[in-house]
Parts: C-alpha cells; sequence; structure tokens
C-alpha cells in the first residue's frame, strides 16, 4: 500500500523533492506540501481506493506522512486486497 500512496504523493503531492528520498514517517509538510496539494492527494487517494475519508480524518495529521495516510487506509479496512486492483 506504501508503493501506491508514494505514487499518488508523487502525481498530486507536488513536492519539490522527491518522494523516493523521503522516509515513510517524514514529515510531508516540512518537505513541501501545502494545504492545496494535500487536498488533491486526499481526492485521489479517495478515488484510487474507492473510499471517502472520514470527517474525523480530515486534518493535517492524517496526511502528515505516508505513515499517517496508509494508518488512516488501515483503520478505514483498506488492505492488501487493495493493491492489487
Amino acid at each position: 500500500m506504501n508503493a501506491i500512496i508514494r505514487q499518488l504523493i508523487a502525481d498530486h503531492g507536488r513536492l519539490p523533492i522527491a518522494v523516493r528520498t523521503l522516509r515513510d514517517g517524514d514529515d510531508l509538510y516540512a518537505a513541501g506540501l501545502t494545504s492545496f496539494a494535500a487536498v488533491q492527494l486526499m481526492l485521489a487517494i479517495e478515488e484510487r481506493f474507492d473510499v471517502e475519508f472520514p470527517e474525523a480524518m480530515l486534518n493535517r495529521r492524517s496526511f502528515a506522512s505516508v505513515a499517517a495516510i496508509a494508518g488512516c487506509l488501515t483503520e478505514m479496512g483498506i488492505g492488501r486486497a487493495h493493491e492489487a486492483a
């Protein structure tokens, strides 16, 4: 799942650095993720995994890192079944 998240960040996060240089726990906002790009990323994740983030997860912390995003998806019941899709 992290590889998919990383690809979505690369495609929609508008980071000034390559996603591959970041560890899963690195702060995406410190790496240059803007609020606008975070919204674009959220929409791309929702489309890719066919989910909708619940209101409680619509905060900066949920999109702060690859690990945080993966944690939210896991909490929503998204797992390995979606990786092959």
